[in-house]
């Protein structure tokens, strides 16, 4: 078996924080507490689940824009989660990321032209100017855009146009891997549909591997290879994309499903509803994170870590599997 592009190992983010009136007590949000996954070249891993699960800060995570807790961040058999700033500035080139506001994430004061340049010259990829505006002009052409447009600033651009520029942008450093954080949620659903089938063709011609961070599971549905669902920052199941879309097995997996919209006018849809809110990650709950809101909780739910089953190509936090209702 092939070594993953990319290895999760136990991940672990906390954020302190300071609460009480003056602010004299410290806590600790815990964003990311024990996650582990793998994406293999040109494979599509799609992380979702309700805002505040820590999704995202497994993405930013990964690319390093801040230091984690503890566990493991890989790159092709190399740790980079302890990686000096020297072996940074190659991984970074490895390893991109398209932010979700496509107008915050560029340079308002810079044209279009130095905003893709700019990695290129970072990462010594152009040996002239000559070589540089070929490969500037080259990207406009991959993301489908018009090279006039390379004398404008990013204020002069649709939402998806703007999109299609960061796309640029990551791609410019010739990447391996490329984070994809909420890539498409601030996008029209015409324009959503476009920037998504760029990105697929984009990993065709480039074999590139994509972490799809996303809320959106219909868009999920349509891209990815394999699906990891989180829950108050905890990873309750991985599985290829036609077999969780199938037959999920953990209930919280089954509620987010139930509550995608049909395409089918007047289709029928029979949403779970879970109670209650999302507990909040300074006081997670003890045992199962999910026993607050499950329908199925027992009471050793309450107090012990769920089990971790797994088969060929599938994970998921079982500790209640057997009272599940078949189907």
């Amino acid at each position: 078996m092939s070594t993953p592009l990319l290895q999760v190992n136990d991940l672990k983010k906390h954020f302190p924080v300071k609460t009480g009136l003056f602010g004299g007590k410290s806590e600790w949000v815990y964003a990311v507490d024990g996650v582990s996954l793998e994406i293999a070249r040109g494979e599509t891993l799609s992380l979702v689940g309700e805002s505040g699960c820590g999704k995202s800060t497994v993405g930013r995570a990964i690319l390093r824009l801040f230091d984690v807790t503890s566990g493991q961040v890989i790159l092709d058999g190399q740790r980079i989660d302890d990686a000096p700033p020297s072996t940074m500035r190659q991984v970074r080139r490895r390893v991109q990321v398209v932010f979700q506001d496509p107008f915050s994430s560029l340079n308002p004061r810079m044209r279009v032209r130095d905003i893709l340049a700019e990695p290129i010259r970072n990462f010594g990829l152009a040996k002239s100017a000559i070589e540089l505006e070929t490969r500037v002009t080259a990207l406009m052409d991959t993301v489908r855009l018009p090279r006039e447009a390379l004398n404008r600033r990013p204020h002069e651009f649709s939402g998806g146009q703007r999109q299609r520029i960061g796309i640029a942008r990551a791609l410019a450093a010739e990447p391996e891997l490329i984070v994809c954080d909420e890539a498409v949620s601030a996008l029209d659903v015409s324009v959503k549909a476009q920037i998504v089938n760029l990105l697929q063709d984009l990993q065709r011609e480039f074999g590139l591997a994509l972490l799809f961070i996303s809320h959106d599971l219909a868009i999920v549905e349509h891209m990815t290879h394999r699906v990891a669902v989180m829950y108050l920052g905890k990873i309750v199941e991985v599985a290829p994309r036609r077999e969780i879309f199938a037959a999920p097995r953990h209930p919280y997996t089954k509620a987010l499903l139930s509550a995608v919209p049909l395409p089918e006018p007047g289709a029928k849809r029979n949403p779970i509803i879970l109670g209650g809110d999302v507990p909040s990650p300074i006081n997670p709950p003890s045992g199962c994170r999910f026993h607050t809101r499950c329908p199925f909780v027992f009471d050793r739910c309450r107090s012990e870590e769920p089990e971790l089953r797994s088969t060929e190509g599938r994970q998921w936090v079982a500790c209640h599997l057997d009272a599940l209702p078949s189907g």
